[in-house]
């Protein structure tokens, strides 16, 4: 009987509960501050010697002590069987993907097809959250102007923002409070949403609203919403524990099969394992060869 390939998350709180009893758990990859170099190094030969291959989610809001880690048990194991997928995703859009990808696990694709799905599931995953401040929202993450900054210091104020996969801000009239979510025309500030079935799920932070599963959902049409506990990561990924954070994506294995199978296969290069789009997720390889470096040598006369 097939093993499915380990799909490893650095966080218990990343591990949203299983779709079905098909679906198997994560596994999960202890920070440096619970774990010591040589049980780290335990625990992941473990992980390789009953799954064959792990598929680890290296967001970059991890801390730089547990990136190094994840680098090092991999280096001193001396394999070529550990992805570490640096996705750029917020939490709670991370714990979705690492959902997805322990259905795909269950199938029959090869390890090198489930690494390299990563990146093309990321881009029909909808991530975004209702906050009470954008005062401290990172610029690169989403534009935030002079305007929606000065609002912030206001105390009923709630913003809706998308962060993936376009970013997105409006300020919701009236507070968008529990009482009754974006004033004006039904979903006139609301972000724009997949024009594909999906699920919702949410994360209810230091906010009382209920313009989430109000207004949200109905007008993203999603087929169910489902409740989690709130990630450690996402107040300091949102600059503010005044929040709701969201995530949709695809929620039937089927259409995720077909999604990841419509793809063409190909080998990568240097490893030899399969891959979907232009990069291995194993060893990070591109596709195609780059281009020699130009000849800038001046030809003599």
């Amino acid at each position: 009987m097939r093993v499915p390939t380990a799909i490893a998350v650095t966080s218990a709180d990343l591990v949203l509960p299983a779709p079905d009893r098909h679906t198997p758990g994560a596994a999960l990859l202890h920070p440096p501050e619970q774990l010591d170099l040589e049980s780290a190094l335990a625990e992941t030969g473990a992980l390789l010697e009953r799954h064959g291959h792990l598929v680890a989610l290296v967001p970059p809001w991890l801390p730089r002590s547990t990136v190094q880690r994840l680098h090092t048990v991999r280096a001193i194991l001396e394999t070529d069987r550990i992805a570490l997928l640096g996705i750029d995703l917020p939490p709670l859009g991370t714990a979705l993907l690492a959902r997805q990808l322990r259905q795909l696990s269950v199938c029959d694709f090869s390890p090198g097809i489930i690494a390299s799905a990563a990146r093309l599931l990321s881009h029909y995953i909808y991530a975004g959250a209702l906050l009470g401040s954008v005062a401290k929202l990172d610029r690169v993450r989403v534009p935030v102007g002079l305007g929606a900054h000065a609002r912030s210091w206001s105390p009923s104020a709630q913003f809706a923002v998308m962060a993936h996969p376009k970013p997105h801000l409006a300020k919701l009239a009236g507070g968008g409070g529990s009482q009754g979510g974006a004033h004006g025309p039904r979903g006139a500030l609301l972000p724009a949403g997949p024009e594909f079935a999906t699920h919702l799920t949410f994360a209810r932070g230091q906010l009382t609203s209920d313009w989430v599963t109000a207004e949200l959902a109905p007008a993203w049409q999603v087929q169910g919403v489902l409740e989690n506990p709130l990630p450690a990561a996402s107040p300091g990924w949102w600059g503010t524990p005044k929040l709701v954070e969201f995530a949709a994506g695809i929620p039937d294995l089927s259409v995720l099969y077909q999604l990841v199978a419509s793809v063409r296969r190909e080998e990568c290069r240097w490893c030899g394992l399969e891959l979907i789009g232009d990069r291995c997720g194993f060893c990070a390889a591109p596709l195609t060869a780059p281009p020699p470096p130009a000849n800038t040598a001046r030809s003599r006369p």
